[in-house]
């Protein structure tokens, strides 16, 4: 897994960079979480580093299979400065740790929650796991290995949740680009649902 990690990392700083600050998380029963911080001008980008260890696996399967299954780090945009985002670094942990602790197959589409805002004073309490392929190229591993996916996330106010979940992803997105919402501003408010 050490190796696996390493070749993560090798990608994440590939397409952002050098991390200009680390902290890790251990949850008890799972693998150690690693967040790193990378900053790009005005953007800071929180990126997960552990939760590619192990495929996620569906939690109906009868057994996990060690080696086979998606795999996945995710990724964490937002303009800096206008809050202490800093400490979303534990709630996305959490999220991470999730498909261990859970048994969640987190893909694009899917609703995250951690029940508290993702930072203080976030209007924040959930992401969406948007479609990957944009700032860090997927990972492919030795077969029959899953290539690593970093997804991006996609802060959502509690009403977006609500709404996304009844008219799905796609809706809201749409919402979202119709809007004009700037997705990385950590203060914005609800896109306009009516």
């Amino acid at each position: 897994m050490a190796d696996l990690l390493a070749l993560v990392e090798a990608r994440l700083r590939t397409g952002l960079g050098e991390p200009d600050a680390r902290a890790a998380v251990t949850f008890l029963g799972t693998d150690r979480i690693e967040v790193l911080r990378f900053t790009d001008g005005d953007v800071v980008r929180y990126a997960t580093l552990g939760m590619s260890g192990r495929p996620m696996t569906d939690p109906t399967a009868a057994l996990a299979d060690p080696v086979k299954g998606p795999r996945a780090e995710l990724v964490l945009s937002v303009r800096a400065g206008l809050a202490d985002t800093d400490k979303v670094l534990r709630p996305l942990a959490v999220l991470a740790a999730s498909p261990q602790v859970e048994g969640l197959v987190v893909a694009p589409g899917a609703s995250l929650d951690v029940g508290e805002p993702l930072w203080p004073g976030a209007p924040f309490t959930s992401v969406l796991v948007a479609e990957p392929g944009g700032l860090v190229e997927d990972l492919d591993l030795d077969a029959p290995m899953d290539p690593v996916r970093f997804l991006p996330l996609l802060p959502m106010t509690p009403n977006e949740a609500a709404w996304k979940r009844v008219h799905g992803a796609t809706a809201l997105q749409e919402r979202w680009l119709n809007g004009g919402t700037d997705l990385r501003d950590p203060l914005r408010t609800s896109v306009s649902l009516a």
